[in-house]
Formats: C-alpha cells, sequence, structure tokens
C-alpha cells in the first residue's frame, strides 16, 4: 500500500464465538421472527450430536425445519437449483448452513435466487445483484475457507466445466456467523489438516498482498498468530476445544480480509492443480505453499519477516532478510508436522499438464494482487520447482 492510495475495509457479519456459541440461534430466531427454516446440512452430520444440540434449539423455538444434504464437493449449479427447489417449497425466510464451504455456497447461491429469481449462472462476477438474499445464519464445521464472513460463493458450470465466482462484499457475507468448536469435533484429521491450512494460506497471502492496508495487515497477522499456534493441536485432537475456537477465529478472519486484498499466486496455482487432478483446494494450496512463498519472498522481505514472527520463531535483532527466511523454515516445519507431501509428484501431478497450467495461471492475472510479478516461464518453472 502507498501513502496516496485510498483504501477501504468493511464487514458486514455478526460473530458469535465460544463453546456453545450455536445457542445463539435462538436470538436470530427472534430477530428474524422465523418461523419456518431452511438447512443446508454437510450430510456427513446428519446424526452428530451437534447437529442434534442445533436442531433441539430451532424445535424448542417451534420453527419448522426443512433440510437439504445431497452436497457434492465444488457444488454444481445443478446441486443449487434442487436445493432451492426444496427451499421454496418450505416457504422458508431464513437459511442456516452448518458444514464446510460446498455447503455454505449452496446456502448463498439458494438465497440469492430466493430474492433476485432467475438462475444462478446470472450472479457470476461482482456484485450482480442488488437485492438482499434470504437471511442467513452460518455455521462452520471446519475451520478452513472462512465462507461464513467472506463475499463469494463458488458454483461449478458443470456444462462449461468452470467454476462461477458470485461475489457481492456487502451481500453474499452470511448475516450472522456462529464459530462454535463444538462443531469441528468430528472433523477427520486429515480435512482438519488440509482446511486449516487454507485458512493459513488465505491470511499468509492475504497479508503480503499488493492490495493490503493497515486494517487488513492486523487482522491477519491475528489470524497467522492464531493458526500457526493451534493447527497442531487441534489436528492432533479434535476435541482441543480451546485449540479449534483459535482456529475457526484464525480462519474467520481471513476469510474477513482476502475478499477486499485479493491473493496470489499459491491460490492462483492451486487453482489448476485442484482442477486438473482432483485435489481437496486445502490439500492443493498446502503442497504449493513453500515453493510459491520462496519465490515471493524477495518482494517484500519486511513482511515475511513479520510472518516468521507471528509464526513463533525468534528473529529479534536478525537482519531483516535473515529473519524473512525463517519464515520459509517455519512454513515447511508446519507442513512436515502436519504431514503434508512435500512435492506435487506426492500426489498424483503430471507434468506433461505444466505448460498448460502456466498459461491459465497467467490468464487469470493473480499479478493484480501477487507482491511479485509472475510470467508464464516463472509459474511453468514454480510448477516444476514443485513438482
Amino acid at each position: 500500500m502507498q501513502l496516496t492510495d485510498v483504501t477501504t475495509f468493511f464487514c458486514p457479519t455478526r460473530i458469535y464465538m465460544g463453546i456453545g456459541a450455536h445457542e445463539k440461534i435462538a436470538d436470530a430466531i427472534r430477530q428474524y421472527r422465523c418461523e419456518r427454516i431452511f438447512i443446508v446440512l454437510d450430510a456427513a452430520l446428519e446424526g452428530s450430536d451437534f447437529y442434534a444440540r442445533v436442531k433441539a434449539v430451532l424445535l424448542n423455538h417451534n420453527v419448522t425445519i426443512s433440510t437439504y444434504t445431497e452436497i457434492e464437493p465444488d457444488p454444481s449449479a445443478h446441486t443449487v437449483e434442487k436445493a432451492f427447489a426444496v427451499c421454496q417449497a418450505s416457504k422458508a425466510t431464513v437459511i442456516l448452513a452448518i458444514g464446510g464451504g460446498s455447503a455454505m455456497d449452496v446456502a448463498k447461491a439458494v438465497g440469492i435466487l430466493a430474492t433476485n429469481g432467475g438462475r444462478i449462472h446470472d450472479y457470476e462476477g461482482i456484485e450482480k445483484f442488488t437485492t438482499p438474499p434470504l437471511p442467513l445464519i452460518a455455521i462452520p464445521t471446519t475451520a478452513g475457507t472462512g465462507s461464513e464472513v467472506s463475499g463469494s460463493c463458488v458454483i461449478t458450470d458443470t456444462e462449461k466445466n468452470l467454476k462461477m465466482s458470485i461475489r457481492h462484499a456487502a451481500l453474499n457475507p452470511a448475516d450472522i456467523a456462529i464459530l462454535d468448536p463444538l462443531a469441528l469435533r468430528t472433523v477427520p484429521a486429515h480435512v482438519a489438516a488440509h482446511s486449516g491450512m487454507d485458512a493459513f494460506v488465505h491470511a499468509f497471502e492475504s497479508y503480503i498482498s499488493r492490495q493490503s492496508n493497515l486494517i487488513t495487515d492486523a487482522i491477519n497477522l491475528q489470524a497467522i498468530e492464531l493458526i500457526a499456534a493451534n493447527i497442531r493441536q487441534f489436528v492432533a485432537n479434535r476435541d482441543n476445544l480451546e485449540a479449534g475456537l483459535n482456529m475457526l477465529c484464525g480462519s474467520a478472519l481471513a476469510g474477513i480480509t482476502f475478499g477486499q486484498t485479493g491473493l496470489g499466486n499459491v491460490h492462483c496455482m492451486a487453482r489448476f492443480v485442484g482442477a486438473y487432478f482432483h485435489l481437496s483446494h486445502g490439500l492443493s494450496n498446502a503442497v504449493c505453499l513453500p515453493h510459491v512463498a520462496a519465490f515471493n519472498l524477495p518482494a517484500n522481505p519486511a513482511k515475511f519477516a513479520r510472518v516468521a514472527q507471528a509464526m513463533g520463531q525468534h528473529v529479534q535483532g536478525m537482519p531483516t532478510l535473515d529473519a524473512a527466511h525463517s519464515s520459509i523454515a517455519a512454513i515447511k516445519a508446519l507442513c512436515t508436522d502436519l504431514e503434508i507431501p512435500g512435492q506435487l509428484r506426492d500426489v498424483g501431478v503430471d507434468p506433461a499438464k505444466f505448460e498448460e497450467m502456466a498459461a491459465l495461471c497467467t490468464q487469470a492475472n493473480y499479478n493484480r494482487w501477487n507482491p511479485r510479478h509472475t510470467t508464464t516461464r516463472d509459474f511453468l518453472a514454480l510448477f516444476q520447482k514443485a513438482f
């Protein structure tokens, strides 16, 4: 950020956080005078203790419940249409999303269609709808995407085989986000690791973004510190509720910022790694992260040194460049401890696709945000180094 730049910061979501925060759904029901609620639910949670707790709150307030659980990873427009039909039939006035990023994306898309009409394809891009969606309450069950507070949802157009990003900073975040570590207790260890690294990359890339500002910097450093200090304990034991809450808060903080600052080459490369080789978004990010971070370091050593400090590295008194390199060492150690594969070859990536993927990365134009200008040749070299 230059001193002459005028930047902005905005977060429209009310956040409740803490053990048992799901009980605050009662306040939302009263606020919206809700009698019928449509729940977009991760199917794995249908018989869980946590969902039983949520249902008990709703039933105690005489709310009629309709649910939709047929949600796949990278949800399609067809899934949105089916979920919307259930929502319409229920005559719900509020939507509750319980799950990871996919459940929240479907809930957001349904809310848009409920008040704006048409197909979800009509709203691809930035601020393509003007009527506020149905009120959305979001309870994340992974500490990763930050979707509960972000201004975007991503829906797959299976006819064109591409992902549609529907973005609106004011109208697309959930109205209410509930961060309750009780919701995380059934998350498998590898999902906790991959989604947690996704949250870390959100905070890291938002912090070093060309579009960052003083407010996003402060938020992202806190997110990096929370995630780096808690992800190992959280992955080792999801019953560690303190670590779980800290991870949820770190994920949400990064979710608030990255939509305003943009992300960088890690997400750019991971986007095509995931698409071509059907890897989870979090794992794709985590494998690319150490290689891209080392490439970007020369663009802003001072910020990398501050990342090292936020990650608990003892860098006081070090020359800035030495401290900056400590951040790369800390990132590599974190990935190793979480059993993240070190190279793309370890997750089944085929190098024959690298030239095509490098060209797509250039076309995606993440140079708007990434701190170091990156050419197609640079992307090809990064893929090869990560392989």
